[in-house]
């Protein structure tokens, strides 16, 4: 039976994000510039059977976000997951999971504004990267600190992008497809190009198996539709809708995009070192695909550093209210934005631009790999969270949505399955083997950091505050 959540407090952030900011922030938050750039190594890792890694890894990934959908609607409040853990895990584990969570987002902001300095240098070769950096960083520290309307508006447009960009490349591929247009390949553009050229495993199931990670990675995000719950206008009508709505966009987006890439041209064909979406733009004749791709890549980055920043700072400002953060950071502005938790991130993410430039690249490479050790972590722990909470659930202690994970037993043990077959892709890959040394040198420093746990009543009055 649907009942509404008992609790749902905010902690006085305004619910001001409407159905089409979500609906944008949600897929937006899973396209990014590894399916620009990086789709082209991932295809010659695994050729056409990349589809199926996709397919795997999507709906794998969809089942998380129902999971977290359930728990949003349960308790619609700042924290999403972090708060979860604190309620149904320990918090212990909400420690962990909240400043994880707040580092991957700092790793990835720093790996993206870096990016965004590196691609700018296609129009100004002589302009120094940190600059780039540095305006990027003003600009959506500017954004945020407006009301989370603006937040919402400016992703809306930028994930727009993203998202015309890949609905123009099927379109122009289909064309070329049904009307027999001539492109550069050597081989004619055929759908039969997906099995023709050493069958659908080309690479046999290891290159099948290495590229699963990669393409889980590709849809890191996803989490964040449970972060902008707190602030939804209607989130019983609106998380819903924007969840359901993953699984064919996911399809389309990334699925139909590789396939139609790799029905044009052979994947034998494509050149790790360029873009394949420029590739598909330059057979249809836009000269300027190359400077296109270069804006959307930049976009897209944008897109994903405004996204942690938002991320960080919610996260921040739960954690300062479950006291496993300075109680300092609870304060709000007139606009109702936790603005000391977005300027520590904010602050955090400058020092490691600058690092980016100071420390030995090796060093820092590495630290961009802890993030996969960390993401594995935080899907980990919200389907743990949500069986916990369905077990309490069956035992009448907590309130049902109606909203919730198809098969949920089920549905949960193939997850963590599949994400205890990701931890071990990762570790014998020798290239991201490192991420989980990271990972656990991490863990082991927030344990020892671990602050006085809450009491019960105390957790209690955070959640009825």
């Amino acid at each position: 039976m649907a009942t509404t959540p008992l609790h749902s407090s905010n902690h006085g952030l305004a619910r001001s994000l409407k159905e089409r900011h979500v609906m944008l922030i949600a897929i937006g938050g899973i396209i990014g510039a590894g399916l620009f750039l990086g789709s082209g190594k991932a295809i010659a890792t695994a050729g056409p059977a990349l589809l199926l890694a996709y397919a795997l890894c999507g709906g794998m990934i969809y089942l998380i976000a129902r999971a977290l959908g359930e728990l949003s609607l349960y308790r619609p409040g700042s924290g999403s997951f972090a708060t979860y853990a604190q309620e149904f895990l320990g918090p212990r584990v909400a420690f962990v999971t909240g400043w994880s969570y707040w580092l991957i987002w700092i790793l990835v902001g720093v790996l993206e504004v870096t990016g965004i300095g590196v691609l700018m240098k296609y129009w100004f070769p002589e302009l120094p990267q940190w600059i780039p950096a540095l305006v990027t960083v003003g600009v959506l520290t500017v954004i945020n600190l407006f009301a989370v309307k603006t937040f919402g508006e400016v992703e809306f447009w930028l994930a727009l992008i993203k998202v015309l960009t890949i609905v123009g490349l099927i379109g122009a591929g289909l064309v070329i497809l049904l009307f027999g247009l001539e492109t550069s390949a050597q081989a004619t553009p055929s759908l039969a190009n997906l099995w023709r050229h050493g069958g659908f495993f080309p690479n046999g199931w290891s290159g099948f198996w290495y590229a699963v990670p990669v393409a889980a990675f590709t849809f890191a995000g996803v989490e964040v539709i449970g972060l902008v719950a707190a602030e939804t206008a209607e989130p019983q009508r609106t998380l819903p809708r924007a969840i359901n709505s993953l699984i064919w966009r996911m399809a389309i987006f990334y699925l139909g995009s590789i396939a139609v890439i790799m029905a044009l041209y052979p994947w034998n064909q494509i050149d790790t070192a360029q873009s394949p979406f420029v590739m598909v733009f330059d057979s249809i004749g836009l000269g300027v695909a190359a400077g296109f791709i270069n804006f959307v890549v930049i976009s897209a980055l944008a897109s994903s550093c405004n996204t942690g920043l938002f991320a960080t700072s919610r996260m921040l400002f739960a954690l300062s209210h479950l006291q496993q953060a300075p109680r300092r950071l609870q304060v709000l502005s007139t606009r109702q934005v936790p603005v000391r938790c977005l300027m520590v991130s904010t602050t955090v993410l400058l020092v490691g631009v600058l690092l980016n430039y100071w420390i030995p690249e090796r060093i820092f490479s590495l630290l961009i790999t802890g993030i996969l050790g960390l993401l594995i972590w935080v899907w980990t722990v919200i389907i743990a969270a949500h069986m916990a909470y369905r077990r309490k659930v069956r035992r009448g202690e907590t309130p049902e949505v109606a909203y919730r994970l198809p098969w949920a037993r089920v549905s949960s043990v193939l997850v963590l399955g599949f994400l205890g077959v990701l931890t071990v892709l990762v570790i014998r890959d020798p290239e991201t083997r490192e991420a989980f040394y990271v990972a656990s040198a991490w863990f082991a420093l927030l344990l020892l950091a671990y602050p006085k746990p809450l009491a019960t009543k105390e957790v209690n009055d955070v959640w009825n505050a």
